[in-house]
């Protein structure tokens, strides 16, 4: 909301409740007066002294009782204006916020394309214009082959959160090796990045359950991308699945940590750190989105704890 339209705003509930006080004012002003008027008559009709004095409280007790039946309606009903006006005020405020963040995702997501794009591109271009090493050749193709995976990463999300979005988000559950699952999936996304990145394992054999594989292996690439992006220049993940009365995955980093404030915001689309560091890194604020929608229909619950000494564990609970 602009600081134009706010004030536009605030101006017009002003006008509504001063001329709503206004118009209470009065009203009491003429139930008095009339109830004033009607002691007078009852004064004139009457010579008995007894009769007067009781239809002169009468009509002080019906005085009295018009006057709290109108403030208190009216109050009623201010409160009910007020509380309108705050829920309509609320509700422009979060669509304002959301429109933000849709231009912000636009804008991620544009940069998000390009770079994959562009230096794909150019080591492409290098190995046409040059001859190279066998060595440098390879190199320069893992390099282009890491760009396309997180293109491909990038794409693959934005098509899941709309299939999310329509409810049409087929989950195909069939009994696997989570073991293995976990074990494949990093070794085959992050190859790369295993030894520089530090990530190791402790993952139990032979645990078991029933799922959508392919969505499971987005929710554990989605978590350590996001452990690595803020871990910053001091990364190390740890990779651990343990059973114990269910199977627990826990994936943590020695990253800047979260705010217990912001860990109830993290699941929300678009939503990214606040944080002035966490703010400059790359992200459309979709991969946690997805994670929990992915969890909620495979009855996984998910919490976010601290590390220690510093850090984030995101960990799963796989139940039955």
């Amino acid at each position: 909301m602009s600081k134009r339209t706010t004030w536009i705003f605030f101006i017009f509930l002003s006008y509504i409740v001063l001329q709503f006080l206004w118009w209470e004012i009065l009203l009491v002003r003429h139930s008095n007066e009339i109830i004033h008027l009607k002691q007078n008559i009852a004064a004139i009709s009457s010579s008995d002294e007894k009769i007067i004095l009781r239809d002169i409280a009468e009509l002080q007790d019906r005085k009295t009782l018009q006057v709290i039946m109108i403030a208190g309606e009216g109050t009623v009903f201010l409160l009910i204006l007020l509380y309108g006006a705050y829920l309509v005020r609320k509700a422009i405020k979060q669509e304002n916020e959301l429109l933000n963040q849709k231009n912000n995702f636009i804008l991620s997501v544009s940069h998000e394309l390009k770079t994959p794009i562009a230096a794909t591109k150019l080591q492409l271009q290098t190995l046409l214009k040059h001859e190279l090493e066998r060595e440098k050749q390879k190199e320069l193709l893992n390099n282009a082959l890491t760009e396309n995976n997180r293109l491909h990463k990038l794409v693959e999300n934005v098509l899941l959160v709309n299939q999310i979005e329509n409810n049409n988000l087929s989950v195909e559950k069939q009994s696997f090796d989570l073991s293995s699952l976990v074990r494949t999936t990093v070794t085959r996304y992050f190859n790369p990045l295993i030894e520089s990145k530090h990530i190791t394992f402790d993952v139990d054999d032979d645990i078991t359950y029933t799922g959508d594989k392919e969505l499971l292996s987005s929710v554990i690439i989605n978590l350590i991308e996001n452990s690595i992006k803020y871990s910053f220049n001091n990364v190390a993940i740890t990779v651990s699945l343990k059973k114990e009365d269910v199977a627990i995955l826990k994936i943590g980093d020695n990253g800047c940590g979260i705010d217990d404030k912001e860990k109830r915001l993290l699941f929300n689309k678009f939503y990214r750190s606040g944080n002035e560091n966490t703010r400059k890194t790359k992200g459309t604020g979709l991969g946690l989105y997805i994670v929990k929608n992915i969890c909620n229909l495979h009855n996984i619950s998910i919490l976010v704890k601290d590390n220690t000494p510093k850090g984030t564990i995101f960990e799963l609970r796989f139940n039955s």
